[in-house]
């Protein structure tokens, strides 16, 4: 049966029948609601339909504002007649019209919404207890189906999350959690939009915020990367004491072949103390030129 037309078409319907008789407009009323083919609401229904109708018609143009709805860019309207939905959708944006009395719409959201995933205790597959809290952004994508499949979508979203996170982290080691964000973001927003889909929600993107560790596993960890800088720190400076020990032995080899090289590098050396503004200065003296005071009187005529 046809109920789902305009306050115009309805009206459109009565009017050439102004001038006939008040049994000839009730009875184009009553053929154009029972012959209406879109839902079904048995003749009980129909009488309903067609007293609203009389009712609006009386009463016009008061009633008319009562008919007229208007709804905004980001919204949908979901309209009910006698507690069905009317078929062709969701009604919007802008201006629509019901029947009073027997018409009943809600009003809903397309616009993208966001929220906060608590912390969430998840056990890992190592098993390390871990504290993860994430962000959902989800928009409606059906309002129809988010209306008629589900009591509260918003709250179905939220605790789906909360439960989808921790599922996968689950599955996840300690170390896979802390370098593979991206990856178990992209699996949970994965779920979650496969599990709404009959509620014509869609998730449009999953975010983990911040993994927190226990205190005690925070100080063992730091202990750890302490411990493996202070060797890798220990090997390289050994490398570099192994290095400057070739490269000295290959310098003394150099100085060894001209015996003017180590007076040169005294003279640089002491240059190099007096640039710095020493109140002493050290001056080393070969040892061959020591070696004729050290000799005794008896080994001079010798």
């Amino acid at each position: 049966m046809r109920t789902g037309g305009t306050v115009a078409q309805w009206v459109g319907l009565v009017a050439p029948s102004r001038n006939a008789p008040p049994a000839d407009v009730h009875a184009l009323l009553f053929v154009a609601v029972t012959e209406s083919p879109e839902s079904n609401i048995g003749v009980c229904g129909c009488l309903l339909v067609f007293v609203s109708l009389l009712l609006m018609l009386v009463t016009l143009p008061i009633s008319i504002w009562m008919s007229i709805k208007i709804v905004k860019e980001y919204e949908r309207a979901i309209i009910f007649r006698l507690g069905r939905i009317l078929r062709g959708g969701a009604k919007g944006p802008g201006l629509f019209f019901i029947i009073p009395c027997t018409d009943s719409f809600i009003n809903v959201d397309m616009r993208t919404i966001t929220f906060d995933i608590p912390p969430q205790e998840v056990l890992t597959k190592d098993s390390v207890t871990i504290s993860v809290d994430g962000v959902v952004y989800y928009r409606v994508q059906n309002a129809t189906l988010a209306v008629a499949n589900i009591t509260n979508a918003d709250a179905a979203t939220r605790l789906l999350a909360q439960t989808t996170l921790r599922n996968v982290l689950g599955t996840k080691n300690l170390a896979e959690i802390l370098s593979d964000r991206e990856e178990i973001a992209h699996s949970m927003q994965s779920s979650l939009d496969e599990a709404t889909d009959d509620w014509g929600i869609k998730v449009e993107r999953v975010e983990i915020k911040d993994v927190k560790l226990p205190q005690q596993l925070q100080r063992a960890m730091a202990a750890e990367a302490e411990a493996a800088r202070e060797a890798r720190a220990k090997v390289i400076a050994a490398e570099g004491e192994m290095n400057a020990s070739r490269a000295l032995k290959e310098a003394a080899t150099v100085i060894a072949e001209s015996p003017s090289a180590l007076q040169l590098r005294y003279l640089q050396t002491l240059n190099t103390i007096a640039a710095e503004k020493n109140s002493t200065i050290i001056f080393p003296l070969p040892i061959d030129f020591m070696q004729s005071f050290l000799r005794k009187p008896g080994d001079a005529s010798v």
